[in-house]
């Protein structure tokens, strides 16, 4: 385990900010990342992962530990479910295709989500009507100061949209080392959102299959986001805003002809798109410099190509900032900014 000084960060974080962290690691192992935690004790420390829900706004001055934990196992399987472990440094797709290529249902949805296994509890990911909660069984996670491995539940983690506890009370606290999931052998298809709808049909697909579902998935957001590898971006940068009803009728009332979309959640709460409301604005496809807003979906803030990471944050402000004058619904980040 070799530990670097002085480390650049530029292709460990999907928008390609050109940063350094004051010391670098990566580990494989629960072992080896306690053995790396006795190192530069005295250093704040930061266990990245995939590096896609990330934005660096300066450099690190602490000890950054990469969590490349790999392995994709079958646990156990009972008549209707089939339980599979996978490491915390394993890519999520890979996961994914891992899953659609056996036929374990759950996961199909979730095709295309950049990042690592290990950030899917953290984010509660989610995607077209399916979120890690509903396909989560448990995790385990290392103590970064007590050093303790610690199994967490469903109801442990405390899921919230794009939310856990380990991105509130358990911030920066713990590291996950592998994630178990509870996939379907029968499974039952959600295609209830429309756009999935729409692809299968354009693919003209007969049977659906849960290969046909992450297809579609795929063929979705490769045509509406970026590939981080050509374009720098984290994906959604903003969550979509839960509103109360009684905000949702006064601002459907004030902005009567631009026939906002919304979609109830329960009888008192309503979602509504991040990206509609930019892009009524007017920031769809805005630059300044390199940094921007994309012009294929509003919801994506972008790195062309030397955007600096504070450039990209003064841009989301100012997006914000303008949404909240407007509609006066404030917006939440979904990248961690640090």
């Amino acid at each position: 385990m070799q530990v670097h000084q002085n480390y650049p960060l530029r292709k460990l974080n999907t928008f390609g900010i050109n940063v350094f962290s004051k010391f670098f690691s990566s580990f494989s192992s629960a072992e080896e990342l306690q053995e790396l935690l006795k190192i530069q004790p005295g250093e704040k420390r930061l266990i990245l992962g995939g590096g896609s829900n990330i934005l660096f706004t300066k450099n690190f001055d602490g000890f950054i530990l990469k969590n490349e934990i790999p392995g994709i196992d079958i646990m156990h399987t009972d008549d209707e479910f089939v339980f599979v472990r996978a490491g915390a440094g394993v890519s999520w797709h890979s996961f994914v295709t891992f899953c659609v290529n056996n036929n374990f249902g759950g996961v199909e949805n979730l095709s295309l989500i950049p990042g690592n296994v290990g950030a899917s509890p953290m984010q509660n990911i989610g995607a077209y009507g399916v979120e890690i909660k509903d396909v989560f069984y448990e995790l385990e996670a290392l103590h970064l100061h007590e050093k303790f491995i610690q199994k967490f539940n469903a109801m442990d983690c405390n899921f919230g949209y794009r939310d856990s506890v380990f991105k509130n009370k358990y911030k920066n606290q713990f590291a996950i080392l592998n994630v178990t999931y509870q996939l379907k052998k029968n499974p039952d298809y959600n295609i209830s959102y429309g756009a999935i709808k729409e692809e299968l049909e354009k693919m003209k697909v007969d049977n659906v299959t849960i290969k046909a579902i992450s297809d579609a998935v795929i063929s979705i957001r490769t045509s509406k986001l970026p590939d981080p590898s050509m374009i720098g971006n984290a994906g959604s940068f903003f969550k979509n805003p839960l509103v109360r009803k009684k905000e949702v009728d006064a601002i459907t009332t004030s902005f009567e002809d631009l026939k906002m979309p919304v979609y109830k959640i329960d009888e008192n709460n309503y979602k509504i798109p991040a990206g509609w409301l930019i892009e009524n604005c007017g920031w769809k496809g805005y630059r300044n410099g390199d940094a921007g807003c994309y012009s294929k979906q509003a919801l994506v803030l972008v790195n062309y190509a030397n955007a600096t990471g504070k450039e990209i944050y003064d841009l989301s402000e100012a997006i914000k900032i303008s949404v909240e004058e407007k509609f006066g619904i404030s917006l939440e980040r979904e990248v961690n900014i640090i």
